[in-house]
């Protein structure tokens, strides 16, 4: 008989057939190693997927030698972790198009043509893309290319780690406080040498759920795959596998495999065994917010445009004179209070006290002695309020001090009217709370930093037993899979939608601002003091 232990199946009856559907990395195995080398004595711990922190890739220094390998052990696919990216030792030479050696060649897809199976890639030249293909057969050495970006432990080991290859990964930003259970050592910052785990995802002929079997177990199988009608077996699919299919091929009737973790709604109702209808894949927009708070953990939400609550301002604070002039807008006067003392060096610009009030003008240059030498810093021109009447003062650019917003403005403020009237990140609170939402986990937060607008991918679902209501869920957060069903679906058109405040954890919430901010340029750095 077939039971289980801790979610992985440990017994599998004698003649019983299994339709193995996919390979997944269940834990991984680390050694902490030094310069990159690990040596038989080095301490092995191991981790959990969901172990937190953000890890850089080492480039792998081992080269392919055809485009087949590459395509056989890395990981390439439609989302924005499957594109990986190489180069070759040597020119390679196309019919029209020459790859030179050493450029960067983006992997995008495998796919066949004229009865070939080949690699989509890229190369950037001149900020201009080139498309082309490679096909399987084409050899040489391939080395892996440097990247730069950071990654989850659960990114690296999806899409990361090469089959028969370690990785070597180098700890970029712990998001916790270190604490006695947490295997790697207090203020580590090394690499650690990554071994994965597997387990085999299969399905049975008589079982609508997914399967997990440790890579380890000790059975003894026979590939029976000529020979056996593989189409009696369910399909599963994952939500990314449902939003590649075209738009033509919706509404559509599923029934869940494996349910999301959650106790909010909807996830509370995505359960294994549910039938549901999916409507429609569409990218919608959310809005960023963090909870405003000084100690750790905070807690972060993607906001609908749908949210029927309402805001107040906040106070804003300002590190920096620079900080003010980004955020200073045509549409209403800064008001700031000081909340730290600056001395000026300069007697051509104003000294700082605590409490000094001020309305932020604009950005101009000003002549300074230094020095016995006269110079033009920049300097943010503003009025200090004196009881009964203004003084116009120059402040530094570069002055590091401390200010705080002062709040006249006393409307209350519907989310789309914020995102249209005020320049990102503003600060909030709520004061009227939804109440189409049965417990709006906004409410009890006292204050909320709106910090981008973000676009995603989503599924417009709803129940087949209750279609009164329907949901908007998140593809590429959500761990969920279905199988389709042969069903008509009664209404094509979709309920009313339920407003969803979707509360991601911090490692969401990273990578979310990592893929927003990719094609932005960042932020020019403040002018530094004279010397």
């Amino acid at each position: 008989s077939i039971y289980e232990m801790f979610g992985n199946e440990c017994s599998l009856s004698t003649g019983e057939v299994i339709k193995v559907i996919g390979f997944k990395i269940n834990k991984l195995i680390a050694r902490f190693c030094e310069n990159n080398e690990v040596s038989q004595f080095s301490a092995k711990v191991e981790l959990p997927l969901n172990f937190p922190g953000l890890y850089k890739v080492v480039t792998d220094k081992t080269p392919y030698i055809s485009i087949e390998e590459i395509t056989r052990k890395v990981s390439i696919g439609p989302t924005r972790f499957g594109h990986p990216c190489f180069y070759s030792t040597e020119d390679i030479k196309l019919a029209n198009f020459t790859i030179k050696h050493g450029e960067q060649i983006t992997f995008n897809s495998v796919e066949e043509v004229n009865g070939m199976m080949s690699v989509n890639c890229g190369v950037i030249r001149n900020n201009q893309s080139h498309s082309f293909t490679l096909p399987l057969s084409q050899e040489g050495k391939f080395y892996e290319c440097e990247d730069d970006q950071i990654y989850t432990l659960k990114e690296i080991a999806e899409w990361k780690i090469p089959k028969s290859r370690n990785r070597i990964v180098k700890l970029s930003n712990t998001l916790h406080m270190w604490d006695s259970s947490n295997p790697l050592p207090e203020n580590f910052d090394g690499c650690l040498i990554l071994t994965p785990v597997y387990e085999v995802q299969a399905v049975m002929k008589f079982r609508k759920d997914i399967v997990h079997i440790l890579s380890d177990l000790d059975v003894e199988v026979k590939d029976i795959t000529d020979c056996y009608d593989i189409n009696s077996f369910l399909q599963p699919l994952s939500l990314e596998d449902v939003f590649e299919r075209t738009s033509k091929e919706f509404p559509m009737v599923a029934e869940i495999m494996e349910g999301p973790s959650g106790r909010q709604k909807p996830y509370n109702l995505l359960y294994a065994g549910k039938e549901i209808v999916i409507y429609k894949k569409y990218q919608a927009t959310r809005v960023l917010a963090s909870e405003i708070r000084s100690d750790p953990p905070k807690r972060y939400f993607l906001i609908p445009m749908s949210y029927k609550g309402k805001f107040k301002r906040r106070p804003r604070e300002f590190p920096t004179a620079y900080d003010l002039e980004i955020a200073r807008s045509e549409k209403e006067q800064l008001h700031v209070v000081a909340t730290k003392a600056f001395d000026s060096p300069h007697k051509e610009l104003f000294s700082v006290s605590v409490g000094d009030q001020f309305l932020v003008q604009q950005c101009q240059t000003s002549e300074v002695l230094y020095e016995g030498r006269k110079k033009h810093i920049d300097v943010l021109a503003c009025e200090q309020i004196l009881s009964d009447t203004y003084k116009k003062v120059l402040l530094p650019m570069y002055m590091e001090g401390g200010f705080v917003e002062v709040i006249h403005d006393k409307k209350q403020y519907q989310l789309s009217e914020i995102c249209k009237e005020f320049p990102l990140p503003f600060n909030v609170k709520v004061a009227v709370r939804d109440l189409s939402i049965e417990e709006d986990v906004l409410a009890a937060v006292p204050g909320l930093q709106f910090e981008e607008e973000i676009t995603d991918s989503y599924l417009l679902i709803s129940s087949t037993s209750n279609p009164l209501e329907s949901w908007e869920i998140p593809v590429y957060h959500l761990n969920m899979s279905v199988h389709l069903l042969n069903k008509d679906v009664q209404t094509a058109v979709p309920p009313v939608t339920k407003t969803t405040v979707e509360e991601i954890s911090e490692e969401q919430y990273y990578m979310v601002r990592r893929y927003e901010n990719q094609t932005l340029h960042p932020p020019p750095r403040p002018p530094k003091k004279p010397i």
